[in-house]
């Protein structure tokens, strides 16, 4: 059996009593304006209709005063007994609570306090909220109950709506400069066959109807490449994407990306589109190119330098890839230099490519504040993207670091189908030997890459990441509206 507080136990008596007079739950009520747009109306405009929860309210004899919000802005409703009549001001005054729903209809106008706010000719109940909102609901203390219940958090925490509302706009401002440049949107499947399109280890479950085990998509990407394949030569998709890894600051298991492809391109191209699309949503929403995160300040504009894997490595650890060129002299550097790495999977049973990964993750990129764009990875670390033309052990590829966080990874895409089946190939035998990260061979990919596949480039950006860049948000979670969490029960 449940129990209430007083508080709830008060509110649903008055549920009760509202029966009396109206529905407490209408189906609907006809608003003309959104309530941001009202302070932009001149004194004097008459029939302005809005609608929100009530979220200050201070009763007086025979007038009251009332503030509704949504997620984007907050206007004053001035409640009077001569306007309203006596019969409704009473109603609203006996049963009518901070944090109902509440629409009303009348002037705009200015208090002497230069507040704008509807003078009420009408107003309709819109719902009950039957528990109290909190006072407060903030600060670390309160961190973990702003994740479970988000749907507080944004009530109370101005910070959380700006935050939410940057990442609204972001996506928004993505899908805009994407669809002028003639790219299309599409849909790839979440469940899969095969754990593909990354290198990462996949969530994995059951179809009960075709019995046969499924993955939930790691990444859009070799789906993105068969619609290439189709004859769509500029394609994109927000995807969801779900990796069975750790969490952390930065990282969590069901995230949000967005992968672009673009036939003819290689991954020069790319760079500068991502440096182009990227100053021009940041200047939109911002109106400046300089973000601050933490205690620094990021100057998004100008050209983004470059800088190779290699580079880094012998310069944060005296390491030289290509002289130590295979897993084994690799790991065996690593031991006997005493280099602590950070792996899930046991480091012994990661490939070349990954065990450079890891390196890379510990020693060099926490020191790259950015934007800078990490170049020339290593071949087993890149299964599905194109060999160097003057290198064959490294690949045309590029990730953006900013502030030590991978935004984008992009490159030119592998498209000869006999050099992918191989590749593919050796990855299955590292995931045969314990490298959980590695891919499964695709033949139904590789079948889609016989059909021919023109030159392409493609990247992919997480959203969350970037949005947590944006806001100055110390957990990735900050900007996740409805994070997983572990039961309480």
């Amino acid at each position: 059996m449940r129990e209430f507080s007083e508080q709830e136990l008060v509110r649903r008596e008055k549920v009760e009593k509202i029966k009396e007079v109206c529905n407490p739950y209408p189906e609907r009520y006809e608003t003309n304006y959104e309530i941001k747009d009202v302070c932009n109306l001149e004194d004097g405009t008459t029939g302005v209709s809005v609608a929100g929860r009530i979220v200050f309210m201070r009763k007086m004899g025979k007038m009251s005063f009332v503030t509704i919000r949504d997620i984007e802005g907050k206007i004053q409703l001035s409640i009077k007994i001569d306007m309203v009549g006596e019969e409704k001001y009473k109603f609203f005054k006996d049963n009518i609570d901070i944090g109902d729903f509440i629409g009303a209809t009348g002037e705009v106008f200015t208090t002497h306090t230069g507040e704008k706010t509807i003078r009420v000719d009408s107003f309709e109940f819109l719902g009950k909220a039957l528990k109290p909102l909190p006072e407060k609901f903030h600060g670390l203390t309160d961190q973990e109950a702003c994740y479970r219940q988000r749907y507080v958090d944004l009530i109370i925490n101005q910070d959380t709506r700006d935050r939410f509302l940057v990442r609204i706009k972001f996506i928004r401002e993505l899908r805009h400069y994407l669809d002028n440049l003639n790219y299309m949107e599409i849909e790839t499947p979440i469940l899969n066959n095969k754990a593909s399109g990354a290198t990462a280890r996949p969530f994995k479950s059951h179809h009960n109807a075709l019995d046969m085990d499924v993955y939930l998509r790691i990444a859009p990407e070799t789906y993105m490449k068969r619609a290439v394949v189709a004859g769509i030569p500029k394609v994109y998709e927000i995807a969801r994407c779900f990796r069975n890894e750790g969490v952390d600051q930065t990282h969590l298991q069901d995230f949000t990306m967005i992968e672009a492809y673009q036939a003819y391109y290689n991954y020069k191209d790319n760079m500068k589109l991502i440096q182009n699309m990227l100053q021009t949503i940041i200047k939109n929403i911002f109106g400046t190119l300089t973000i601050t995160f933490g205690d620094k300040e990021i100057d998004m504009s100008g050209d983004w330098g470059s800088v190779s894997f290699r580079d880094l490595l012998i310069k944060y650890a005296n390491i030289d890839i290509k002289e130590y060129n295979t897993k084994e002299k690799l790991l065996n550097k690593i031991k006997v230099d005493k280099i602590e790495l950070d792996s899930e999977t046991p480091i012994e049973n990661l490939g070349f490519g990954n065990l450079v990964d890891v390196l890379y993750k510990k020693v060099a990129r926490p020191h790259l504040t950015g934007p800078v764009y990490l170049t020339e990875h290593p071949i087993d670390l890149s299964p599905l993207a194109r060999t160097n033309d003057e290198n064959p052990e490294i690949t045309d590829r590029f990730q953006l670091v900013i502030n030590g966080a991978e935004i984008v990874n992009g490159y030119s895409e592998l498209v000869n189908p006999v050099e992918q089946e191989k590749r593919l190939l050796n990855q299955a035998k590292l995931k045969d030997a314990g490298d959980e990260e590695a891919m499964e061979m695709d033949y139904d990919y590789i079948s889609a890459m016989e059909y021919g596949m023109p030159p392409i480039s493609g990247w992919g950006m997480g959203i969350d990441r970037m949005v947590q860049l944006l806001t100055n948000s110390d957990n990735i979670k900050d900007v996740v509206m409805f994070p997983l969490m572990k039961p309480q029960d």
